[in-house]
């Protein structure tokens, strides 16, 4: 009796598997028919899957993604496995891009980014920049890269603006370090340190830009006491 039951289980199993495969071509063939006599409809329900989770920025253009590309190999984030980031000579050199390019690579993330002023010399955050940078890292949205670029204003010599605005790039880094405890930090964010040598702005950044400090006059020097920080949503 036992040694039946198997087979009568079997059976049973190939019965309803071939009652389901009946019922689901069936089913496609009924689709296929639809669609065939009312392609419309098809054209339309098209765009739908295309998009959905993994669409991208309007900003992320061919000509963007490859400068981006660029930076990100300069600065160490692709074929690495840590962090490095960029020096003004590094982006200079093996990014190939000028002051301006650099600038109108990261101006379409307006959106996306804010910038975080310091006072004069220093590169402490206080509590307007902590709450800005951590608004800007939860509103990540799928993206993989997080942006810190930071910049020192004209005032003093090119070694200590740049020195300088490397622990303002650090500061920031540090900062999520701390808040996040994420041990793959370093493989999503790059840094960018570019002193007062590379990639000045002009005061009219400051418009349509999040700061750490709004509402307070934002003057060409105090937005070049900076960094700038921006998830950005490309795929490369």
């Amino acid at each position: 009796m036992s040694s039946k039951t198997p087979l009568f289980v079997g059976g049973g199993a190939l019965g309803a598997l071939v009652a389901f495969t009946s019922i689901f071509v069936a089913s496609e063939v009924g689709a296929a028919k639809n669609r065939l006599a009312h392609p419309e409809l098809a054209a339309t329900a098209a765009p739908v899957a295309a998009i959905a989770d993994h669409a991208e920025a309007p900003y992320c253009t061919p000509q963007f993604k490859q400068v981006l590309q660029r930076v990100l190999n300069a600065c160490g984030l692709v074929g690495s496995e840590s962090r490095r980031g960029c020096q003004p000579a590094d982006v200079k050199t093996f990014a190939s891009i000028d002051d301006n390019d650099f600038n109108a690579l990261f101006t379409p993330l307006k959106d996306r980014g804010g910038i975080v002023l310091f006072d004069e010399a220093k590169d402490a955050l206080d509590e307007p920049a902590k709450k800005l940078v951590r608004d800007l890292w939860e509103d990540r949205r799928g993206a993989r890269y997080f942006f810190i670029v930071a910049r020192a204003s004209k005032t003093g010599t090119v070694e200590n603006n740049r020195a300088l605005s490397h622990k303002r790039a650090n500061s920031v880094q540090f900062f999520l370090q701390e808040e996040t405890k994420d041990p793959d930090l370093d493989k999503q964010v790059g840094m960018l340190w570019l002193g007062k040598e590379f990639a000045q702005l002009s005061k009219d950044t400051c418009e349509g830009w999040k700061t750490s400090r709004p509402g307070k006059n934002c003057t060409e020097e105090a937005v070049n006491r900076s960094a700038f920080a921006s998830w950005v949503d490309c795929r490369l």
